[in-house]
């Protein structure tokens, strides 16, 4: 089990990746500015040859898959993008299947969700995504622990669809009791829903 000393989160990197629906959560993680405790971000891809992003920003990986051990992380983070749907991404679950049985959190949004549900990670854990019959096309067997919600955790594996980065974030920060429920019910009233009002809480946080 991960050391909390350890501040550390590696987010799958590879071409295709839909670049803004991890954007909000890497800032948090990376700069700890409402949170107090910054994490190292690192890239992972399964060689260390430039990715380009869905974006077209092309990244540089930090480190190669093949090298990940979950005892050196805080969190697994799986972005969506084109690969998943094209059936791609096994070598991600496969890690992902080791950070859940090493009792490190996994964050996955959007195809990412698709690429667990092939595998059988969600058969027997709540979860969401874009739609139900979306991951219901991977022939998985989780239906029926499907929540519509815009993120769900269930014990160390977080899920999101396409539409709700900042609350995949929110949802994130929480599992990692990184804030306060009053701090992220702010970052998600601020950043989803434009509440100005709310701002003053998490200038308090900062």
């Amino acid at each position: 089990m991960l050391s909390m000393t350890t501040h550390r989160a590696h987010v799958a990197v590879f071409d295709t990746l839909a670049d803004w629906e991890v954007g909000h959560l890497l800032v948090e993680l990376r700069t700890g500015r409402f949170t107090g405790t910054p994490h190292e971000v690192v890239t992972v891809a399964e060689s260390l040859e430039p990715v380009t992003t869905m974006g077209g920003p092309r990244i540089l990986p930090d480190l190669r898959l093949a090298d990940l051990d979950p005892v050196d992380s805080a969190l697994l983070i799986l972005p969506g993008g084109e690969l998943w749907d094209a059936g791609g991404g096994a070598p991600f679950i496969a890690m992902a299947k080791r950070f859940l049985a090493a009792g490190v959190p996994v964050a996955a949004i959007c195809g990412a969700t698709a690429g667990l549900a092939r595998a059988g990670l969600l058969d027997d854990r709540a979860h969401t995504s874009g739609h139900v019959s979306y991951l219901a096309a991977t022939g998985y067997a989780g239906a029926d622990r499907y929540v519509d919600a815009r993120a769900v955790a269930d014990g160390d594996l977080i899920t999101a669809g396409p539409d709700s980065p900042v609350q995949f974030a929110r949802a994130t920060l929480a599992r990692l009791g990184l804030a306060s429920d009053a701090t992220l019910a702010a970052y998600e009233a601020v950043f989803h829903d434009g509440d100005a009002s709310a701002f003053g809480a998490l200038t308090q946080a900062a």
